[in-house]
């Protein structure tokens, strides 16, 4: 009777509800002419599963048997007598294997297989659960694995790392310029602030700049800077965005009508990225600002550049800094100046352009419609030839202020050259000569032309071999000519005897208010020599940088005696940095900062031990 009762097979279950744990009451019915009430205890602890109601009956099709089986069938009833009440019994299921029978081997195997998987499903079923909740904010993410600010095999945020994404995002909102620059939060951290930036009306200039962003990341907010026309400057260097990003970036700036600088420096970009956003520069209409320094590349992207400066109308400087063009990508860029009417800083430092390609360079600057102000052709192995057609340059161009010529191998003889150019310009201000081997020789002529120009007032002579005759060249016309404001000479091989000359055109000299002579073999008679000058009434000179020159407590006590006896003294930072002080040495700094007409002075000792 209880079996025929009981029988349920699963295709009487007619619709699921969702449940964890599912009590069966069965429904009411006579054994033996009494009436009994069963009930089948079924508990499941799954998420997932799914439950039947049948009969007045609830069945979940996650039971064991269930399973087993593909059906649910009730075989044997167990009374047993209840002790409250004697009239009355309980029906418990029992499966029919366990009829009047202790459980058996295989029956002990499979409950226990049964449970352990009831279990393993429980906790995916959690982890399925708490990883749908978070795609649903962060769908698309793909790990970088970079400091590790999120978990390494999901993309779920760790605590941590959400909450400084979360400061992040606000910082986005609330000010106008955003440094993140080196906080590693990759491609899930820019995609998860990318959305700040979307309609943002407040932010102005946000630094990205290495974060370990790669293309994928760059989708993200390519997708929404054509929404946002507020930010004027963003700077992504120092991230593997490589080609792909350059064409995410340059896809984004075809429609975005108000970013005015894109810094894209170390970014792993080469020609097919540089080609890119050549393209773009021909479209884009807005764009004043692009550096593109320390990349990789070469001619063709040279080129492309070349053809984008010849249509575009607005950009006003290009950095290309540290790349691969040569003398043909520099001939190539050449093109591209010679009608481009908009563009007035050339950067090209670094690319060994060599004697050829600045003279084809030269010659498209030369051509030139716009106003170039800058050129930065450092380090590019350019020697007296090549400084031959740059010095012409010099002298036809009514707008350049700055001249950059650092690293190169112009000589004394291309120093002639520039040096006479010089006399015939009356614009630049910034000239950078530094590491071209000029001698004594050379800086006789510079000597000369600073007799006859007075609008350079920043002059770089460092890393040259221009000894003792050459400074006494220039010292004697810095007496009273020229204009020079800031004068760099260390590792000029000076000495003792140099630095004389050079103390003594500091007490006549009313325009230099920043001097560096570092690693010049000073020493305590130098620093004395120095110290004497310091002593009279100067009232231009404010920085004075005598690092790495072996001076010890001796010329540190002269220097220290000096501003003391100077009642009025101008200048306020002396760098000492990297000589022999000991801590003698110290404390007589230290007692010169403690009267109060020398508050303003800033002696940084390095403190070396030694014996004086």
């Amino acid at each position: 009777m209880a079996s025929s009762l009981c029988d349920l097979h699963h295709n009487q279950i007619t619709s699921y509800l969702p449940c964890i744990s599912a009590q069966v009451r069965l429904n009411a019915y006579t054994v033996n002419g009494q009436t009994m009430r069963s009930m089948l205890n079924l508990q499941h602890r799954a998420l997932s599963s799914h439950s039947a109601y049948v009969g007045g009956a609830v069945f979940s099709p996650l039971h064991p048997n269930y399973l087993a089986r593909g059906h649910m069938k009730a075989r044997l009833w167990a009374v047993r007598a209840d002790s409250s009440r004697r009239d009355s019994q309980q029906l418990y299921y029992r499966p029919e294997s366990m009829k009047a029978a202790a459980p058996t081997a295989s029956g002990k195997f499979i409950g226990f297989a049964v449970g352990a998987g009831l279990v393993l499903a429980v906790v995916f079923a959690l982890v399925k659960l708490t990883g749908t909740l978070f795609n649903t904010a962060t769908s698309n993410m793909v790990s970088t694995g970079i400091d590790l600010p999120f978990s390494p095999r999901s993309n779920k945020l760790e605590r941590r790392s959400r909450d400084r994404l979360g400061d992040f995002a606000r910082e986005l909102r609330l000010l106008r310029s955003v440094d993140m620059s080196g906080r590693n939060f990759g491609d899930e951290g820019l995609i998860f602030l990318a959305e700040g930036l979307a309609f943002n009306q407040n932010v102005e200039e946000v630094d990205f700049s290495a974060n370990g962003i790669t293309a994928v990341g760059l989708k993200a907010l390519s997708d929404v800077l054509p929404l946002n026309d507020f930010l004027k400057a963003l700077n992504l260097s120092g991230n593997p965005v490589g080609d792909e990003g350059a064409k995410g970036i340059s896809v984004m700036l075809e429609k975005n009508r108000g970013l005015l600088k894109l810094q894209l420096n170390s970014a792993n970009i080469g020609d097919e990225g540089a080609k890119a956003l050549a393209e773009m520069l021909k479209k884009n209409s807005c764009l004043l600002v692009i550096e593109l320094n320390n990349n990789m590349i070469d001619y063709s992207g040279f080129s492309a550049l070349a053809e984008a400066l010849i249509e575009n109308k607005t950009i006003r400087a290009i950095h290309l800094n540290g790349n691969y063009g040569g003398a043909l990508g520099a001939s190539a860029f050449a093109k591209g100046l010679e009608v481009n009417k908009s563009l007035r800083e050339v950067h090209l430092h670094g690319n060994g352009i060599g004697n050829e390609g600045a003279r084809a360079l030269i010659s498209g600057l030369v051509a030139h419609r716009g106003k170039i102000t800058t050129v930065d052709i450092g380090n590019n192995s350019i020697g007296s030839k090549g400084a031959f057609h740059i010095a012409e340059y010099i002298k036809k161009c009514k707008s350049l202020l700055w001249l950059n010529l650092y690293m190169n191998d112009i000589g004394d003889e291309g120093t002639e050259k520039i040096a006479k150019a010089l006399k015939q310009n009356g614009t630049l201000t910034t000239i950078d000569l530094g590491g071209n081997n000029i001698h004594a020789v050379g800086a006789s002529h510079l000597a000369e032309a600073l007799k006859d120009n007075s609008v350079l007032t920043s002059l770089e002579l460092s890393y040259n071999p221009i000894g003792p005759e050459g400074i006494k060249a220039l010292a004697e016309v810095l007496k009273f000519s020229g204009n020079i404001q800031i004068l760099k000479l260390g590792w000029c091989q000076i000495g003792v005897k140099g630095v004389e000359h050079i103390a003594e055109a500091l007490k006549y000299n009313t325009t230099i208010s920043t001097l560096d002579l570092r690693a010049n073999g000073l020493g305590d008679d130098g620093a004395a020599s120095l110290a004497r000058s310091l002593k009279v009434v100067n009232e231009t000179l404010t920085s004075l940088d005598l690092g790495f020159n072996e001076i010890r407590d001796r010329g540190a006590f002269a220097l220290a005696q000096a501003l003391k006896a100077n009642e009025d003294p101008a200048i306020n930072s002396i760098n000492l940095a990297s000589n022999f002080l000991t801590k003698y040495g110290q404390v007589n700094n230290i007692t010169i900062k403690s009267f109060s007409i020398h508050e303003t002075l800033r002696i940084k000792p390095c403190i070396v031990p030694c014996c004086c």
